[in-house]
């Protein structure tokens, strides 16, 4: 608005490379706020679930789509059985597209988006969501990108990609940095270094398909590996196993 000009419509959109289509959307019709999507697209039936599948609103929940869309995919390619198709998007609430992303719609219809819901950091039943968590760990200085994942045994493993030589001041400094900015349950179990972090086509960090190959999955059987930007790069967490 101040480089280019005051009545510029600046729409922000969410959607799906399964879906085709954005259906969180933004309208010359609303009032543009900061941080906010302005409304649910036209022909979305967008709302945001609480654990018990009721429609909630003024606080976050999971990004469901509870009738059909045009666009909306009716089997995936190589799933004769269309189970991979059913445990990708109905496999919390039968009958209801669960995108993946948590939401909060306000009461005027304006939408926020937190992030993805199935790769949420949960330390002693206090859920985490991984984009506060970046936004602190990517603004250092030391720090290119990252990529966080909560193993089942209750682990918080961060792996980072440095700007530089990665040095103890600086693992000191994150840590410190995440306990001040956050909390003490953000701070990482261990610090790894990476040369990149997954990411797909979309440039989505993949979180769960790493929390996978660490419990001993493959990675061709973790992701699609066609989908990714740079798909090697999965092979480097094998490593990180435990023996």
């Amino acid at each position: 608005y101040e480089s280019i000009h005051s009545d510029l419509l600046l729409g922000s959109v969410s959607g799906g490379t399964d879906m085709c289509t954005a259906f969180v959307a933004s309208s010359p019709l609303l009032p543009v706020r900061a941080g906010e999507l302005q409304c649910r697209a036209l022909g979305a039936s967008v709302k945001a679930f609480n654990p018990a599948g009721e429609a909630v609103f003024g606080e976050m929940g999971e990004l469901v789509i509870t009738r059909p869309m045009p666009s909306m995919p009716i089997y995936f390619w190589n799933d004769a059985d269309g189970s991979k198709y059913r445990d990708a998007y109905f496999d919390v609430y039968p009958g209801v597209w669960r995108h993946g992303d948590w939401i909060k719609i306000e009461e005027d219809g304006s939408c926020v988006i937190f992030g993805r819901s199935d790769a949420t950091l949960n330390r002693g039943g206090v859920r985490m969501g991984t984009s506060e968590f970046y936004r602190v760990v990517e603004a250092l200085a030391s720090v290119r990108d990252s990529v966080v994942v909560h193993t089942d045994d209750d682990r918080l493993l961060l792996f980072v990609v440095p700007s530089g030589t990665w040095t103890e001041s600086d693992a000191h400094t994150l840590r410190s940095t995440l306990r001040r900015e956050l909390s003490p349950r953000h701070v990482p179990d261990a610090v790894h270094i990476i040369d990149q972090v997954p990411r797909t086509l979309s440039g989505k960090k993949l979180e769960i398909p790493i929390k996978k190959i660490l419990a001993g999955t493959t990675p061709d059987e973790a992701a699609r590996l066609d989908a990714l930007t740079n798909p090697d790069s999965l092979k480097s967490f094998e490593a990180f196993r435990d023996p």
